[in-house]
């Protein structure tokens, strides 16, 4: 355990926190909504799928709808306000939102590469207009950005995914230099494989594979110790995070040799 004090205000108690969840038909999203809404926590659920939606707020009492798109920046500012006229304000939102499909220069997509930045990167601008006056009015809150290992350094087939998953840990980084002083916590997450729809595409083994709700649960426990940065599995990502740190050659001949590629 480090001695140093945490980067972020500690969240250790749930219940009454209003969470606003912007992505959470699925995956990562959906797990999240599970527990935070069994450990008492007002959960605010927002996707696309709007049954989805709804199915888990007739399961879940108390929890809220609002079906959206992460790409329609005035259905985001509705929403929001929606959740201050019945919560009257906001503890923590995460962007789950993500797009992926695998894409190398062979078979370079326009339309496809500039879908991942829109849902990936300009949906979480979005979020953050529709959010940062009301945390900052505030003086509390906490912002948590779901990234990747993908966002350390360039991949294969990740020509469209990874460069918006970097600006993920960028943007969060340069959040918490602004908001630190302002009483407002900022996180990035940045898991390794996760077991949701998103990856399902693969067609290869994935190392270190976890669930949704191990994520979801690996992610509470960063929030309550105040961390920065979460990566998870451990006996997965921390060979990432290694490897990012090589210098070029070593590491584009390392990821050519691990991947084939």
């Amino acid at each position: 355990m480090s001695l140093l004090p945490p980067l972020n205000p500690r969240i250790t108690q749930w219940p009454g926190q209003v969470v606003w969840l912007v992505g959470a038909s699925s995956g990562i999203g959906r797990a999240l909504a599970e527990r935070l809404h069994a450990a008492g926590a007002q959960v605010v659920c927002s996707a696309r799928n709007a049954a989805e939606l709804a199915q888990f707020a007739e399961q879940h009492p108390g929890a809220m709808a609002l079906p959206l798109d992460v790409t329609d920046a005035p259905a985001l500012q509705a929403a929001a306000s929606q959740i201050l006229t019945r919560h009257g304000r906001l503890d923590l939102v995460v962007f789950c939102a993500g797009y992926y499909k695998a894409m190398r220069a062979q078979n370079f997509d326009l339309a496809d590469a500039l879908r991942h930045d829109q849902v990936n990167y300009v949906g979480a601008l979005n979020l953050l207009d529709a959010v940062l006056p009301t945390l900052l009015r505030q003086q509390a809150g906490h912002i948590s950005l779901i990234s990747s290992v993908t966002g350390y350094r360039g991949l294969p087939n990740a020509l469209a995914y990874g460069p918006t998953k970097a600006a993920l840990i960028n943007l969060a980084e340069s959040l918490w230099f602004d908001l630190t002083g302002q009483g407002v916590g900022v996180s990035v997450v940045c898991p390794g494989y996760v077991d949701t729809p998103l990856v399902a595409q693969n067609d290869y083994t994935m190392p270190g594979l976890i669930s949704a709700d191990e994520a979801a649960r690996q992610m509470m426990l960063g929030w309550q110790a105040g961390d920065f940065e979460m990566d998870f599995p451990r006996r997965f990502t921390r060979w990432v995070r290694w490897a990012s740190h090589l210098g070029n050659r070593p590491y584009f001949r390392l990821v050519q040799k691990v991947t084939g590629l």
